[in-house]
């Protein structure tokens, strides 16, 4: 596949995610994080089990919004994976939403220097790849400039688009996330953006 045989991908508008109860999901999301427009939510009972091969990750500013979009997730009924802590990377932590997301929050940030906040810099959405290399070369081909690549990470340059994409392997995505890698079913997520409709060579369905 070359750019000249499909609409060029530049930009993930939002992302839809498959869960049971629509309305609860909508309200998890608002008391949690305060995130209105980058999701949607259709409901299906698609079958799935285990790790769904992504975590949607939340970058912030400062350790206290880690803190403070953690407690409020955990209060509206996340599950924690990962309690805030801090590493030789910043500060973070991860939570798997009522619908079976997982969410990872952080920053590179270890002290705070400001008051605390609960704003969100950026949604960046993971990708689990089998083939790291493969699926790099796949979104390439569909338009897209690689920002940052070492070892098994990928992140792309997208710098207009509300939503940010990279690609990790995924057994090393699963431990960065506190879960175990096996999984199988349906991913229940669709990627909403500009590059048209097609799936992903790890089975991530694009609309």
């Amino acid at each position: 596949m070359n750019t000249t045989d499909t609409i060029t991908l530049s930009s993930i508008d939002f992302i839809t995610l498959e869960v049971a109860d629509v309305e609860a999901a909508r309200r998890f999301y608002v008391d949690a994080f305060g995130i209105t427009s980058q999701l949607r939510f259709r409901a299906a009972d698609a079958a799935t089990s285990g790790f769904r091969g992504f975590t949607l990750s939340l970058i912030v500013s400062q350790p206290s919004t880690v803190q403070s979009l953690f407690d409020s997730a955990v209060a509206a009924g996340a599950t924690v994976l990962k309690p805030v802590d801090k590493s030789m990377w910043g500060t973070g932590c991860s939570v798997q939403a009522p619908d079976g997301a997982i969410w990872k929050i952080a920053t590179s940030a270890k002290k705070d220097t400001a008051p605390p906040t609960r704003e969100i810099d950026s949604i960046v959405l993971l990708l689990g790849a089998e083939d790291v290399g493969a699926s790099k070369r796949f979104y390439v081909d569909r338009g897209l400039s690689v920002g940052k690549s070492f070892g098994s990470y990928v992140d792309f340059a997208m710098p207009s688009s509300p939503i940010g994409l990279g690609l990790y392997k995924r057994r090393a995505l699963a431990k960065d996330a506190g879960v175990a890698p096996e999984g199988s079913g349906s991913h229940r997520i669709q990627v909403n953006g500009d590059g048209g409709s097609f799936t992903d060579p790890d089975g991530f369905v694009w609309g």
